[in-house]
């Protein structure tokens, strides 16, 4: 299967993005399609033998939609806004024109009166700085390079939707006045051909785009949004000449319209505007890349674009400055500001060899930078990729308010038509309730034919299906968002209402609730051999392994300067330990089980090993040419707050289980040290899915946080998975939320998060829909005027997006101070023993 990413134009509500994703999903080859109507996207993923993703974008076309490839996109296309000095007249404007536009992929247009140049160009085929030079080269120079400016399509959009909605409310204002006048100062000649006139352009010019729409959507076979706005305003506009040419008895409904039109545009460009501010997040995210980078060629600094940097290129990085992309020190030390991708505020100290993150800030020294990483690779990109993912997915309560929708705009319509023949049938019931209730706005001295049109119009725009559609995308543009500043990001929407529902969490030990960083605490000698011959047979046989025990003690071995051996025969015994030969002797390093299947006798060390057990340390036996020679005992180290994340965790009511290798001993003395509920001990690799498999048996609904490798299978199977970021690439991709930070506090912020996150969700639905089952009834009954109907209409959008702005506000945060906790443990080096 193959995943894309469609940019779609020409949706103007939930309807049309879900007639586009009905149309995707029964196409043969396509496996999964969902359309974000908030962030204009549909996220597919297909078979490329059977179909391709110029097939995809036809299917998108044949709806009446426009669509192009993502990836493509940003690939073939970037705009970019130059102020250029110097030009005098329009023949200056036109030959910096037509100069740019014989660039290969190049699209200009120059405006003398701005003196700006706004130009679309394929990066690569044309560079910036070939643009930059050719303006140059035609005799004009550029004003402050500093302020050149890449074109947001957003800011595009809501600059358009803005022009339309301020033509409108003109030309509505000036009907309105006339009206006013005409009604009680004096009559005004020609009255009806002048706000005719006056508001043909609002309906028909300035609002052409929703009857597009409707156009599509009819043809299609499915109404939507703007087809109710079309029916409120086109139709009264027409009817209003019907009326007089046939001579019925209608009042006029061109201030009506215009007025409706009008409210829908302002009601689009709030909701444009605040949809744009939604989706902060992903444009913050764009604006910390960096847009140049200084890098070592032919001996020299050069400053060149970023997407002229190469892997293996070396960037020099001075003091306060962006370190462009990800790369690892090559010369130089210095402390970095890690606070965009972890959300740790202290500066995280660098040298030679290791890996920094592009767009963080170098603090100190000079570094020198090799690129290991570029483009869509970085760790940057990759976060932008998984908000977009998340932004991009549904929450279970989506689906069923998707389909709610998919009925809305036909049902609202055949209420419009009840509406209609319920005020020419039952006049005297209609206007006895507009009587009781005497609305400032009710009206009852118009004909008949009149009401019953003014009841009908008013259920057509008061009703919102819009605010239904934007009810999940909207908060979870913003959760998401949120939650990459803090370091935790939401890669599949269902996890955030799976969440509240989660009763036990799951903790892989090392790594997860410990560091992962153990260290040899004893060396325990037997049988005439030495402290120095169980370090050199068991750090020359661990050096081959890659298991975090073996490597503490390899550490402590080379510390004590011996020198290993050649090791022949390695293997590893999954889950017991490792043997391989030394000097033509087997040496084994392991658990008893491990010893038991050797034949070798261990028993007698059993009180030590328990004793060293309960002290919450690992111990493993180590065994030469068929004799026990001693004992390696190892203890991890407690992350500094996870104590406090797991007493929050279960202050939010959800109980804890710690799945660990480790022998019972030794799990429960750390269990009972963090405050671990439940203890899976002597659990292997393999079996941690069959313990998810029993909790979910248990408990029902289970999380697991994890960060190995073997850790993915685990969670791929529990309701949630969480992996730890500073763990492996699998267990990241194998995990519904990430956690950026290597601590526990992040899945406290994570679980906050989701919980916040969905509770908006639900007072969005909640608000859509008491909206619009207290708004209708009354529009039916005659007691809301179509133009109250229009503005109360625009409202309801705007207020369920600004209601998921407010999520920007929710307390993620644990309820503990994490850098206190850094301070009061000796740099978090303190063992376990010294902890139990």
């Amino acid at each position: 299967m193959n995943n894309t990413t469609l940019k779609l134009t020409g949706m103007t509500c939930a309807n049309c993005a879900q007639r586009i994703e009905k149309q995707l999903n029964k196409t043969q080859g396509t496996n999964s399609a969902q359309v974000n109507f908030a962030v204009e996207k549909a996220y597919i993923e297909y078979d490329p033998t059977q179909i391709s993703e110029d097939d995809l974008i036809k299917i998108v076309q044949d709806s009446g939609y426009d669509a192009k490839s993502e990836e493509q996109d940003e690939k073939n296309k970037k705009n970019v806004e130059l102020k250029i000095s110097g030009m005098t007249c329009s023949a200056c404007s036109q030959r910096v024109e037509k100069n740019l536009n014989k660039l290969d992929g190049v699209h200009a247009n120059v405006n003398i009166a701005t003196e700006k140049a706004t130009i679309t160009y394929n990066p690569t085929k044309t560079s910036l700085n070939s643009l930059k030079q050719t303006i140059r080269d035609t005799g004009y120079d550029i004003v402050d390079e500093e302020l050149e400016q890449e074109i947001d399509p957003e800011e595009e959009k809501i600059k358009e939707a803005a022009e339309r909605m301020w033509w409108s409310v003109g030309f509505a204002s000036v009907v309105m006045i006339i009206m006013m006048v005409h009604m009680f100062v004096t009559p005004i000649p020609y009255y009806i051909p002048i706000i005719s006139v006056l508001g043909f352009p609002v309906i028909f010019i300035f609002g052409r785009k929703t009857h597009q729409a409707t156009w599509r959507a009819l043809k299609n076979g499915s109404p939507n949004m703007d087809t109710l706005v079309t029916m409120g305003s086109a139709v009264p506009f027409i009817l209003n000449f019907l009326g007089i040419i046939l001579g019925l008895p209608i009042t006029s409904f061109i201030e009506m319209a215009t007025t409706i039109m009008a409210f829908h545009m302002i009601g689009k460009f709030l909701e444009i505007k605040a949809k744009g501010r939604a989706s902060q997040a992903i444009k913050k995210l764009l604006e910390m890349e960096a847009k140049t980078a200084r890098v070592i060629r032919d001996g020299e600094e050069k400053e060149v674009p970023m997407e002229e940097v190469q892997v293996g290129d070396v960037m020099v990085i001075r003091p306060g400055e962006k370190i462009p992309t990800d790369g690892v020190v090559v010369q130089g030390e210095s402390s970095i500001d890690e606070s965009m991708a972890t959300g740790e505020s202290i500066p995280v100290n660098k040298t030679v060899e290791d890996e920094v993150i592009g767009a963080t800030i170098n603090k100190q020294g000079i570094l020198h930078v090799e690129a290991t990483k570029i483009g869509k690779d970085t760790f940057l990109s990759q976060v932008i990729k998984m908000v977009e993912e998340a932004q991009g997915s549904k929450v279970p309560i989506q689906e069923f308010a998707d389909r709610v929708t998919g009925y809305f705009v036909p049902g609202v319509i055949l209420i419009a038509i009840a509406a209609f023949i319920s005020w020419m049938v039952f006049p005297d019931f209609h206007v006895s309730v507009v009587e009781y209730f005497d609305f400032p706005w009710s009206t009852i001295d118009l004909p008949q034919l009149s009401l019953a049109l003014l009841a009908t119009i008013a259920v057509l725009v008061i009703s919102c299906p819009c605010a239904l559609g934007l009810a999940t995308p909207t908060a979870l543009m913003v959760g998401s968002g949120l939650g990459a500043e803090k370091g935790v990001l939401i890669r599949k929407g269902e996890a955030i209402q799976t969440m509240k529902d989660i009763n036990i969490i799951a903790f892989d030990k090392t790594g997860t609730i410990t560091k992962g960083k153990p260290e040899v605490t004893d060396v325990i000698n037997y049988n005439g051999f030495s402290r120095e011959d169980i370090l050199l047979y068991a750090g020359s046989l661990e050096a081959s392994s890659e298991h975090p025990l073996g490597e503490a003690i390899v550490e402590t071995a080379k510390e004590e300067n011996i020198t290993f051996q050649q090791v022949e025969n390695f293997s590893a015994i999954t889950g017991k330990g490792v043997r391989g030969e030394i000097n033509n002797k087997e040496v084994l390093v392991g658990s008893r089980k491990l010893m038991a299947e050797k034949d070798i006798e261990h028993q007698h060390l059993n009180s030590e090993l328990e004793r060293l057990e309960d002290e919450a340390k690992t111990a493993m036996l180590v065994a030469i040419d068929g004799k026990m020679a001693g004992i390696v005992a190892v203890a991890d180290t407690l992350k500094e707050d996870s104590i406090q994340a797991i007493e929050e965790i279960e202050q939010l009511g959800m109980k804890t289980a710690m799945i660990t290798g480790d022998n019972e001993r030794t799990a429960n003395a750390i269990a009972k040290k963090v405050g671990i509920s439940s203890v899976l001990a002597e659990v292997l690799p393999d079996g941690k899915v069959d313990e998810i498999k029993k909790l979910q048996d248990e408990y029902g609904n289970v999380a697991m946080v994890g960060d190995g490798i073997n850790d993915a299978p685990a969670l791929k199977q529990a309701n949630i998975g969480i992996a730890i970021g500073t763990g492996t690439d699998i267990a990241i991709e194998a995990a519904d939320i990430t956690v950026i930070r290597g601590d526990l506090s992040a899945v406290v912020s994570g679980i906050k998060l989701s919980k916040a996150t969905f509770k908006k969700i639900v007072e969005n639905y909640f608000w859509a829909w008491f909206y619009n089952a207290i708004a209708i009834p009354a529009a039916f009954l005659g007691l809301i005027h179509p133009i109250i109907g229009a503005a109360a209409m625009a409202a309801s959008s705007i207020n369920v997006v600004l209601n998921s702005t407010r999520l920007k506000k929710a307390k993620v945060d644990p309820s503990y101070d994490r850098e206190d906790l850094k301070g009061s443990h000796h740099k978090g080096e303190q063992s376990l023993e010294a902890k139990v």
